[in-house]
Formats: structure tokens, sequence, C-alpha cells
């Protein structure tokens, strides 16, 4: 039997600003590609839509990948974490997944961590 909606996204915990943070990576290579926020209706168009749709805190409003840019991500997979408080979406992306042009936002800035070994 297949849950509706409104039972799919029952578990998801909202910050204060009725907003969840939702990771997005490309679904074959798990390359983490941006981090955008939702609020319910937001991920309700993710799950329903085939699309990402985030809410824009700057703006105010919606805003669903690649509607301007033709950067598109298509949704895969959506997944709670275990605290319900944080989304991963699966996307297969379409060019760039950075406002800036790249094709990851998480390649501009290495903060050089000393790297911890298991022994």
């Amino acid at each position: 039997m297949t849950r509706s909606i409104e039972e799919r996204m029952s578990r998801v915990v909202y910050n204060a600003d009725g907003l969840v943070p939702a990771i997005v990576q490309q679904h074959d290579t798990r390359e983490v590609l941006m981090l955008g926020w939702m609020d319910a209706e937001a991920l309700r168009r993710t799950l329903t839509e085939g699309r990402v749709t985030f809410w824009s805190r700057s703006r105010q409003e919606y805003w669903r990948k690649g509607d301007t840019s033709g950067h598109a991500q298509f949704v895969k997979g959506v997944r709670l974490d275990c605290d319900g408080d944080t989304l991963l979406v699966s996307v297969e992306q379409v060019g760039a997944a950075c406002h800036t042009g790249d094709r990851t936002c998480f390649d501009a800035d290495d903060l050089e961590p000393v790297v911890g070994e298991f022994s």
C-alpha cells in the first residue's frame, strides 16, 4: 500500500523558521552538489513533481532549480535522516549545481584540515 504524501512528510522536523536543510547529491556518483532549504510546500512539490524545489531565504519565494539557468535537478530519491531534521535529495544534475556556475557548491574553498588516521 502506498503511503499518502502527508504520511511520507509526517516525520520531517522543521526548524524554528519552518525549514529543513536539503543536501543535494548526484545519484550515480554520490557527489555532494549543494545544500538548500525546504519548507513543507517545497518538499511537497519536490516529492510530487520530479524536480527539486527550494525555499529562498533571501528572496522569500520558491525556486525550482533550473527554471532560469537551465541547470535542472531531476529527483531520483529523497531520504530523511534518523532524526528527521535533514533531507538527502538524490538527483540527476543537468549543468552546474552552484549559482557561481561550478558543478558543485563545495569545490571553491578547501579549509585544509589536518587529516586524521585510524590506527
